[in-house]
């Protein structure tokens, strides 16, 4: 019997996703499980796995290609059935299955593609992603040493968005093609040679510098425009969305951290801990939601959604955008294990190697722009979450203390943003007390 395997809907609501890199070839044996395919989506490279097992007996879509979700992707043959009988039961001919993990393309499927850019030439513009000529690889004839040098339609579009010169790049993918990952987070190269084109109509020349962002014509009004990237679209239109329809207001809070910051150099003395400032803030935030329950909360069309468990999503910054990746379960993690897990994610987020639900869910999250010594801020909600907590560098500054007299004490300043048709005023006040009176006797985060 053959399976049919389709374009997943990864982010609830998308009509459309792309396939980032196949992690099978045609013959491969598939567990049930097993993660098959790299598909991209707006905020992240999400990992889907087969749910069902088999013999992969065609690839219908190649990497870098685009389609609608519910469109065939892959067959499986399952039963000792052979790889034809598989295609034709599905109502592929073997012609139609893609072999993304060849070596080399066919000469034909050379001459059609385009070169990716390189210091010796240009490239032409980037073929549709859905056309059926516009393979997997990509050749350059004059990579370094002589040797090919293998893209993707996705790497290729990405580096000439981002001005990367693919020929520096080592890719790790199948036979040394690179994939998405080897290009996140390299720097753009320095600007490749302009190619001359002639005008017919006069014997002026121009030159265009393909691998870079269009710049202004005019040098008194100087700009560049960077192409929007589907993350940065994705921010955008989620952000505009949150401010624009949903009531925030704010409220303000400054902790005292001598007590947290002399525990936590307590801690991190016992050899093979290292616990950061935010992984006590993100515990902290736990502990108030489990203070205040009612705070632990969303907002639907039909009622008021409450939490038993405390998911918190924690902001990382990744090369062109934002992600926040959701820690589950966080009143139930130590501290240690919080901060594993938060710097598992945080890694895998600038990798793009997030899984979907990884990214789904909680009622609140955490954006700390502190390390950058930022004072104070305030953040924009991340729908449909009712709270986010915009916490600030901890410096020293004048208090007043107990006793009348003037001092120095290390002081952090919290602007939590709430949903006022989830959180009223004094709900989000009465959290945000319970808050501070958590970092501010540190001991009570622990228990």
């Amino acid at each position: 019997m053959a399976i049919v395997v389709r374009m997943p809907e990864i982010a609830t609501g998308s009509a459309e996703a792309a396939i980032a890199s196949w992690l099978v070839a045609v013959g491969d044996d598939v567990s049930e499980g097993q993660e098959i395919v790299e598909i991209e989506t707006e905020k992240a490279t999400v990992e889907y796995s087969a749910e069902q097992s088999g013999v992969v007996a065609g690839i219908l879509l190649d990497a870098g290609s685009s389609a609608t979700v519910g469109t065939p992707i892959v067959v499986l043959a399952t039963g000792g059935q052979s790889a034809d009988d598989a295609l034709a039961e599905a109502g592929v001919g073997s012609e139609a299955a893609a072999a993304p993990e060849a070596p080399s393309p066919p000469e034909s499927a050379q001459e059609e593609s385009a070169p990716v850019p390189s210091d010796e030439a240009p490239a032409p513009s980037t073929p549709p992603m859905n056309e059926p000529d516009a393979g997997l690889a990509l050749t350059v004839p004059e990579a370094p040493g002589g040797e090919r040098l293998f893209a993707s339609p996705l790497v290729r579009k990405l580096a000439r968005e981002r001005g990367i010169d693919l020929t520096r790049i080592h890719g790790t993918g199948p036979n040394g093609r690179i994939v998405r990952r080897d290009i996140d987070g390299s720097q753009a190269a320095p600007a490749t040679a302009a190619a001359t084109v002639e005008t017919p109509a006069a014997s002026t020349t121009r030159t265009e510098t393909r691998d870079e962002p269009t710049r202004s014509p005019d040098a008194a009004t100087d700009y560049i425009d960077v192409p929007h990237t589907g993350m940065r679209r994705a921010i955008a239109r989620r952000l505009t969305e949150s401010k624009s329809t949903v009531p925030h207001f704010y409220l303000v809070a400054e902790c005292r951290m001598d007590d947290l910051l002399a525990l936590r150099k307590q801690i991190n003395s016992i050899e093979g801990i290292q616990i950061s400032v935010n992984d006590f803030i993100v515990k902290a935030v736990a502990g108030a939601l489990r203070d205040v329950p009612d705070a632990n909360a969303i907002w639907t069309d039909d009622a008021t959604r409450r939490f038993t468990g405390i998911d918190i999503s924690v902001a990382v910054s990744i090369p062109g955008g934002l992600l926040t990746p959701v820690v589950r379960g966080v009143e139930k993690l130590s501290l240690g294990q919080l901060g594993e897990t938060i710097r598992d994610l945080a890694t895998r987020a600038r990798e793009g190697r997030l899984k979907q639900h990884e990214l789904e869910g909680g009622s609140f999250s955490v954006s700390n722009l502190g390390m950058y010594g930022t004072s104070e801020f305030s953040a924009i909600l991340n729908p449909p979450q009712a709270g986010i907590l915009a916490v600030g560098a901890a410096e020293p500054r004048p208090v007043v203390q107990e006793d009348g007299s003037l001092g120095i004490a290390t002081v952090m300043t919290v602007t939590l943003s709430a949903d006022h048709r989830v959180l009223d005023g004094a709900l989000a006040a009465e959290w945000l007390a319970a808050f501070t009176k958590r970092i501010e006797h540190p001991m009570s985060i622990l228990v």
